[in-house]
């Protein structure tokens, strides 16, 4: 399980860890990390020319305590000084006595380079450092750092931010302005929320994380799930298992307008680990037709038959008295599509058993009443809101998938996916997919955060590159539970 914790809990951490070592330890744990990671990134530290973008924050310490273990070994080191009467003093030192160079973002220490000659600097260089702002930044760079944030973007040589990239939320994930983008960012301690979260991931690259002994508790802000997480929590059949104690899964779904939807629904459920699918709704033929090993009916959701739960919305149109039906149910619920559109709040915080919503963002935007822009810009705060709203458990679809729950806790933020699943009836799949876990016995949140993880890594398989259609991520679900499984 990969974790993330937010910027309060970390410095309470850090605050605690400092008290029991020696002045200092600490920074340089974190800038003998960043130092590593550079290196690893430059290939060849030695005639490299390396550039520090720095602040007056810790962040800039740890550059520059980094800058002259890589001036050491024989590296260029150019620090550029954002306010150089508030560059870390131990720091700025050490860099000078390992050989670096000092200069202020308008010009050189001294005399001699102007405003234009720092951002050219920057441009040559063969790596940049991101020392600008740490984990407490809000809104954007400031106007004097913009430009620099500018010239490291047209640098020929990589970026490299210290702990988060400067200008972007770590606990949110928003990003307010500009921000530094980076080809690697190094993280001390644990992961921020704001790494693992769009759009600030989008900013952040690949991101390596060092070890530098917090002590953490034991309950993060957000986790994501690993291969090892997801391989326990996947149903696997045992000797006596048969069809239903195995689960069976309902799928209320597809129209006269809309049958493709039911197909994509029933697609993923019958790949979802559940025994057995029932089919309820006017699509049945195209059901049917496509996969003859599912129980269809035309008389509604009371009559099915037993079920262990239900998949409600996809492809429904306005078919409001089945969601009702539905939801009136007393065994889990997955809700999606025109479902979320026709589902009352007030029903749904009814329910006695789950209810897994599964909106992307132009419908958590309908549902919460503001723009889409709002939820794509603070993807975490409104998943959080309709989970609460709702008393449900939400996915949250999108370039992050987050999952959370009405009761608090860690948001599961999913790391699998790839942008070819932005198709047309990718969604239908995953709503089949995780219902049938839910059918199978898993929780709602596991259910949907475990969906997402297939879902995204069938994606991955089926399109290598390429574009591809939803059922050819149904057909790849089993691949992608096979790679899970090992």
């Amino acid at each position: 399980m990969r974790s993330a914790y937010s910027v309060e809990t970390v410095r309470t951490a850090e605050r605690e860890l400092m008290a029991r070592l020696p002045e200092g330890a600490l920074m340089q744990r974190a800038a003998a990390g960043l130092a590593a990671a550079c290196a690893d990134l430059l290939g060849r530290v030695y005639g490299s020319r390396v550039v520090l973008l720095v602040g007056s924050g810790d962040n800039g310490g740890d550059a520059l305590y980094a800058g002259a273990r890589l001036a050491r070994r024989g590296a260029g080191v150019t620090a550029v000084l954002l306010a150089p009467e508030r560059a870390h003093a131990g720091g700025l030192a050490a860099l000078r006595r390992a050989g670096g160079r000092v200069v202020s973002a308008g010009g050189a220490e001294g005399a001699g380079r102007s405003a234009q000659g720092v951002e050219e600097l920057v441009e040559r260089a063969d790596l940049v450092v991101d020392g600008i702002v740490g984990i407490g930044g809000k809104g954007g760079l400031r106007p004097d750092a913009v430009p620099l944030a500018a010239a490291a973007r047209r640098s020929r040589g990589a970026v490299v931010a210290v702990d988060l990239p400067s200008g972007v939320d770590a606990d949110t994930g928003e990003v307010r302005g500009v921000a530094v983008r980076a080809d690697l960012t190094v993280t001390f301690g644990t992961h921020k929320p704001g790494l693992l979260i769009d759009p600030a991931r989008e900013y952040a690259g690949s991101v390596r994380l060092v070890d530098i002994g917090l002590d953490l508790p034991v309950e993060p802000e957000l986790e994501a799930l690993q291969h090892a997480d997801v391989a326990e929590l996947l149903p696997v059949p045992r000797a006596e298992s048969d069809k239903y104690r195995r689960g069976v899964v309902g799928i209320a779904a597809g129209s006269a307008r809309y049958p493709g939807a039911a197909v994509l629904a029933v697609a993923g459920a019958l790949r979802g680990g559940a025994g057995a699918v029932r089919y309820v709704g006017p699509a049945g033929d195209a059901v049917i037709t496509r996969f003859p090993e599912t129980l269809v009916s035309d008389q509604g959701p009371k009559h099915a038959g037993r079920v262990q739960a239900w998949v409600v919305g996809p492809g429904a149109g306005d078919d409001a008295a089945t969601v009702g039906e539905v939801l009136a149910a007393d065994v889990p619920v997955l809700v999606d599509a025109d479902g979320l559109r026709l589902a009352e709040a007030g029903v749904v915080r009814a329910r006695r058993a789950p209810t897994l919503m599964t909106p992307h963002a132009g419908e958590a935007a309908a549902l919460l009443g503001v723009d889409r822009s709002e939820v794509e810009g603070g993807r975490l705060a409104a998943a959080r809101e309709l989970a609460g709203r709702y008393g449900a458990t939400v996915l949250l679809k999108g370039s992050t998938t987050l999952v959370a729950d009405s009761g608090g806790g860690a948001v599961r933020v999913n790391p699998t996916g790839t942008s070819w699943l932005a198709t047309a009836g990718s969604g239908d799949v995953l709503s089949g997919l995780a219902g049938s876990l839910l059918a199978a016995g898993l929780s709602a949140v596991d259910a949907g955060s475990v969906g997402a993880y297939v879902h995204g890594l069938a994606g991955r398989l089926a399109a290598d590159g390429a574009p591809v259609g939803a059922h050819d991520v149904a057909e790849a679900v089993p691949e992608a539970w096979r790679n899970v499984l090992g």
